[in-house]
């Protein structure tokens, strides 16, 4: 079947502009540590950016994942069965989300993502591959509950959110999500969800600033992204982009670093940065098994079951919908 529609639930200004993001933006550049959450990045030049960071050998979260995936096929479809609506928190991989519903034999597939064209263009995509599998696209920022259409209502949901997407997020907004996500595919659903594992310090730098600066381009693409939807006036020739490990917080940090002392506007806001200040655009947490643990139970999810590929990077986790237990 084809992919139909799709349903936009993303709520825009009269100037055509995500509320949201406008928001997001004139508050973290207020903050003493200028800071942008990192969905902002995910626009349509973004999305097809990530997808290249993907391919790139210094990048090993999607082949470790792809090889999961693909190994474990028979064990997702005894533990997970047919006839579930999977609902994917984001627009869909090329490659990952074929693997699963290929393994799974599922009722419907229901991709969630900001990201318009890039949501519609995944889904056509994924709908071509499996044309007798119903694929409604919903155009949602899945950090809040979501409304999923009617023909999905009564079947039972498997939340797909590959990646390790989740550790993007400090410890209170994942917990928030993963509550979100429980509510948005109700009791008795289940949640297959990516984490990278904490390593050695020069492989988690190196994926996160790769040899041919596609990286660097995907964090600049965030001020390109300002300047063309806020009317920004960021000099982007004056920007760096930087990523560092800390082992305080275990996660890879993304900033964009001022070259010299600039002044700029974003909707006619004033802002400046000196030399060496930064905008801090993404995490990337790592995790240990407690720490995954800790974060499931608190967002809703006791885990079942758990994968990791075999050189032990990164790891698949199967959970299932649970009364939360405190917090991180």
């Amino acid at each position: 079947m084809a992919a139909g529609e799709g349903i936009a639930l993303v709520e825009l200004d009269d100037d055509g502009v995500d509320k949201a993001f406008r928001a997001d933006v004139l508050a973290g550049l207020a903050q003493p540590q200028k800071a942008v959450p990192a969905r902002w990045l995910y626009d349509d030049a973004g999305s097809e950016l990530f997808e290249a960071i993907t391919r790139l050998p210094e990048y090993y979260p999607t082949r470790a994942e792809t090889e999961i995936l693909t190994a474990q096929g028979e064990a997702f479809r005894e533990l997970i069965g047919p006839g579930r609506a999977v609902v994917e928190f984001g627009s869909g991989s090329s490659v990952k989300t074929p693997l699963l519903l290929g393994a799974i034999e599922p009722a419907a597939y229901v991709p969630l993502d900001i990201s318009g064209d890039f949501l519609r263009a995944a889904a056509a995509d994924l709908a071509a591959k499996f044309p007798g599998l119903p694929v409604y696209p919903v155009e949602a920022d899945f950090m809040r509950c979501v409304e999923l259409p009617e023909a999905v209502e009564d079947l039972p949901k498997l939340g797909f959110f590959p990646g390790s997407t989740i550790g993007n997020m400090v410890a209170r907004t994942a917990v928030d999500l993963l509550r979100s996500m429980r509510e948005t595919l109700g009791q008795g659903s289940k949640l297959l969800i990516g984490m990278d594992l904490i390593k050695d310090r020069a492989v988690l730098e190196a994926a996160y600033d790769d040899a041919q600066g596609v990286t660097a381009e995907f964090n600049l693409n965030l001020a390109r992204r300002i300047n063309r939807e806020l009317g920004g006036t960021i000099p982007i020739h004056q920007l760096r982009h930087v990523a560092r490990w800390s082992d305080t917080f275990a996660r890879v940090e993304m900033h964009l670093e001022a070259r010299e002392d600039i002044v700029f506007a974003v909707s006619g806001r004033r802002y400046s940065m000196a030399k060496g200040e930064t905008i801090h655009s993404e995490n990337s947490h790592k995790f240990d098994r407690r720490s995954q643990d800790t974060l499931l139970l608190a967002g809703g999810w006791t885990p079942v079951s758990r994968w990791l590929d075999t050189q032990e990077r990164f790891s698949l986790i199967l959970a299932d919908w649970t009364v939360p237990r405190g917090a991180p």
